[in-house]
């Protein structure tokens, strides 16, 4: 599917995955571009199509995944889904980049399953629970019934994470994007 690698990261809401993403591409070094995910969510804040997600009604999203459209999809709450494009996935190789994937936990299971060495995955980690659930309220952005259900989403979450090549606690951002960086420079030097 790829001449590049797939780096694959992914944690709970509210961990701080998109902040060290960013971080990443943002100083640039690594040959790598951000897949951006479709999602039948609507935008949040100042979230952007095509930018931040790609914003497809629940009918387009069927659509999608009748067609066969996605390397990976989930539906991570119930009637909210998540998926990454097969299209994304081609139009970043196809330019000579490695693929950074911001996907949800079974999703990225799912594409470490099926690219096997050809993906690096990595879990970040809040310091706990109860940091993750004081980052959620600061952003303002979620009811506190939303809240709830990110915090129970996340304890399954880190359940999984054993099964992810790598692990990063992101207690303090820039040590965790210099993990995060640490990790990824040693995978793509294999």
């Amino acid at each position: 599917m790829t001449t590049g690698k797939v780096i694959i990261i992914s944690a709970p809401s509210g961990c701080g995955k998109s902040t060290i993403i960013n971080a990443l591409m943002n100083e640039g070094g690594i040959n790598m571009q951000f897949s951006v995910s479709a999602t039948n969510r609507a935008p949040r804040g100042s979230e952007q199509d095509g930018v931040d997600y790609h914003f497809l009604s629940d009918h387009d999203f069927r659509e999608a995944i009748a067609g066969d459209a996605f390397l990976e999809y989930e539906e991570v709450y119930p009637g909210r889904f998540y998926g990454t494009l097969k299209s994304e996935i081609d139009r970043i190789a196809s330019a000579g980049s490695n693929v950074v994937l911001d996907i949800d936990v079974n999703g990225g299971l799912r594409v470490k399953q099926a690219l096997g060495e050809e993906a690096l995955s990595i879990f970040i980690e809040p310091p706990t629970i109860e940091t993750l659930r004081q980052r959620l309220e600061s952003r303002g952005t979620d009811s506190i019934e939303s809240i709830d259900a990110r915090v129970d989403r996340a304890r399954y979450e880190i359940d999984q994470a054993p099964r992810y090549d790598a692990r990063v606690v992101n207690d303090d951002l820039n040590s965790a994007v210099e993990q995060v960086r640490a990790i990824i420079v040693q995978f793509l030097s294999k």
